[in-house]
């Protein structure tokens, strides 16, 4: 009898700790354009575990470093909706100018930039108080993404109906320098370091590498056509591209800048993100309303997982 009682509580110990692993394990956040949804995936069983509504045509989003809240573009309501991760509710809606897109977040978590296209501006929100602290107007025409530097010097954005690249001082608050790229440049990913910047230019199919102590472009990738996300390793070793036209991913080594490998995704791979430990990435399909799981070790495709209609992008805490 004390054998049998003694197995239960090891039991239930196991089941408790194995909740325990669950409910550690990173999320990651799918923004679904078209039904107005975010489905959230368990990163250990790479499945949907839980849809809610996020407005009306949800796109960037940047999480919270306290995992709390999730900010939200809504194209359609021109605004950055708030969501409480824990109810899955709306709590704030933040006015923004017309047509916001791509969402960045401070490394410090301090601000969030929302790049506002018809405006040619961002708006840098205070992550505490939920309200617009500035807006900085762009040189450049219809920015779609804002990114901070992980030192939090700079922030590079993106001007989609150019080619072109605004260079924000953040402690000056400004727009100092726009920088020719490739037709129509896109997402952006920097190095653990700031050393080094990726900007991904649609129209061109390339990728301009930025020296970031000159804001200049020190090398030019060719990738695939539609060239469109950027994600970065944590280790900072490598840079995945997302090809929309191809359905695929460029992956490039950042030691020599060359593209080592395609893996192939689901229809118009976008917006990506990677898991805290850098082994797992997920990319969001916008045509296949899918998101695909890659292993970053073996740089494949581990699974397709169905989700909202018309993925823009993931988002991972």
């Amino acid at each position: 009898m004390q054998c049998k009682f003694e197995i239960k509580l090891m039991t239930a110990a196991a089941a408790l700790a194995f909740s325990s692993t669950l409910l550690a394990a990173p999320f990651a956040y799918s923004t679904n354009e078209k039904s107005g949804t975010i489905s959230v995936i368990d990163t250990q069983t790479d499945s949907v575990v839980e849809t809610f509504d996020a407005g009306k045509k949800p796109r960037g989003a940047a999480i919270t470093k306290d995992g709390k809240y999730i900010f939200v573009s809504d194209q359609k309501q021109n605004a950055l909706l708030v969501i409480d991760l824990k109810t899955k509710k709306v709590t704030d809606k933040i006015e923004l100018e017309e047509s916001p897109e791509g969402v960045g977040i401070s490394h410090d978590g301090k601000w969030i930039a929302a790049a506002n296209e018809e405006d040619n501006s961002v708006a840098v929100i205070d992550t505490d108080s939920h309200k617009v602290s500035f807006i900085i107007p762009m040189q450049g025409k219809n920015p779609e993404h804002a990114e901070f530097s992980p030192d939090g010097k700079w922030m590079y954005v993106s001007a989609e109906e150019a080619k072109y690249v605004d260079v924000v001082d953040v402690a000056k608050r400004s727009s100092i320098k726009l920088v020719e790229v490739g037709d129509r440049p896109r997402g952006i990913g920097f190095l653990p370091d700031s050393s080094r910047a990726y900007v991904a230019n649609e129209a061109a199919g390339t990728v301009s590498v930025f020296d970031t102590s000159k804001h200049e472009v020190i090398a030019t990738i060719p990738v695939g056509q539609r060239s469109n996300g950027v994600k970065v390793l944590p280790n900072g070793k490598k840079v995945y591209i997302s090809n929309g036209g191809d359905a695929n991913l460029s992956v490039i080594d950042t030691a020599t800048n060359k593209v080592i490998t395609t893996i192939p995704v689901g229809k118009r791979p976008w917006n990506m993100a990677v898991t805290p430990d850098g082994k797992k990435l997920y990319v969001a399909n916008g045509k296949s309303n899918s998101v695909t799981v890659v292993d970053t070790v073996a740089d494949k495709a581990l699974k397709e997982i169905p989700v909202g209609d018309t993925p823009w992008g993931v988002f991972i805490h």
